[in-house]
């Protein structure tokens, strides 16, 4: 009995191994190797759109020195990815374009917030946009373009919104917008004068505070904004650090460089200098530090001053809902499944070997 067993276990062994070997080795189960991330350099830019027609090749630019040599600074900050820049022509006029790429988002918004003046007329294209005479900025996605028109007509928005249909939309945490932006209250806001900075070369287009005081080397976003209250306009700046305590710090810096007035180190910056010195006010809610400068009464500036609240989002870590008896009766019902099935394999396995020796001795 004991060797017909021990041939027929080696059989059925040696057939599985086999198997085994080869479901290992079979590429779908083998680890695949990494995708590349690199994309081939693909221009944004159509050749032709409106009735426009490219006039040569579109040129592409890698570096923000290359970009715009005067503000290369504040375009590494945003982390610029890189630029299109292109020349059309249709029926004797010329339009320039001058297309941005930037890594996500929240690079593009604070691109275009740094070259969009609160002057400038607003428009509806792509996202946000602004003009000021034959010049058009706008927003889309991870990109800012720059237009200018040598004529600018009443068509020249459609034909922008034309281009803007054509360009791609991030999906994913590209596609996030700087959290910071929801502290804003919305009273009495004018989103076109918002400004959005994460280093001193950006936030000298906009800030109210002089760009050391900030502490962007400790990791620090700050956004600046208006509003049209009935005392008079106010500007709003908010400066988000990454922990409260380094927010606690500059809240006693900023507060004591305010107070000092004529005789603060470095000197106050002109909006400062613009502002009823009554009405400013420095406030802390968590990691966030609010100032609100302008021409409003002390009355409305508190006001407006208490509406930046920080409201920590806490997410609730996942349990078990099964107790630690429940999975030990799972793990004996578990055991005693196996066992049957083995007892009910030994015993097939038995009759079918006393079987075919009973049949192996008639024949």
């Amino acid at each position: 009995m004991r060797k017909p067993a021990i041939l027929i276990c080696s059989a059925l062994l040696a057939a599985t191994l086999p198997a085994t070997s080869l479901q290992a080795q079979s590429p779908k189960n083998a680890a695949r190797p990494a995708a590349s991330t690199a994309a081939p350099s693909k221009a944004q830019l159509p050749e032709a759109f409106s009735g426009w027609e490219a006039d040569g090749k579109i040129r592409q630019l890698a570096t923000p020195a290359e970009t715009d040599s005067a503000n290369a600074a504040a375009l590494s900050e945003y982390s610029l990815a890189g630029t299109e820049e292109a020349t059309y022509k249709r029926d004797g006029e010329t339009l320039t374009l001058r297309l941005l790429h930037f890594h996500d988002t929240s690079g593009a918004f604070g691109a275009y917030t740094f070259y969009r003046q609160s002057t400038w007329a607003k428009e509806q294209i792509g996202t946000s946009a602004a003009s000021f005479h034959n010049r058009v900025l706008f927003w889309l996605g991870t990109s800012v373009v720059d237009a200018t028109f040598s004529h600018i007509s009443a068509m020249s928005g459609s034909e922008l919104r034309d281009l803007a249909s054509q360009l791609p939309v991030p999906q994913g945490n590209k596609a996030i917008l700087p959290p910071i932006l929801a502290d804003l209250p919305k009273a009495s806001f004018d989103a076109h004068s918002t400004h959005y900075a994460v280093g001193p070369a950006g936030y000298l287009s906009g800030g109210v505070l002089p760009a050391a005081l900030v502490g962007f080397d400790m990791g620090a976003e700050a956004v600046t904004a208006s509003y049209t209250l009935r005392s008079g306009p106010a500007t709003l700046t908010i400066l988000d650090y990454p922990t409260p305590q380094m927010a606690a710090t500059m809240e006693a810096k900023i507060r004591a460089y305010v107070k000092a007035g004529k005789q603060a180190q470095p000197a106050w910056t002109k909006a400062l200098q613009d502002s009823n010195p009554s009405a400013l006010e420095v406030h802390r809610s968590g990691p966030l530090v609010a100032l609100v400068s302008g021409d409003a009464i002390p009355e409305e500036s508190h006001k407006l001053l208490s509406l930046v609240h920080y409201a920590a989002n806490l997410t609730d870590m996942p349990q078990s809902s099964e107790s630690e008896i429940n999975k030990t009766a799972r793990l004996l019902l578990g055991i005693a499944a196996l066992v049957l099935v083995g007892s009910f394999a030994a015993i097939l396995l038995g009759f079918f070997l006393g079987g075919g020796r009973a049949l192996w001795r008639i024949a």
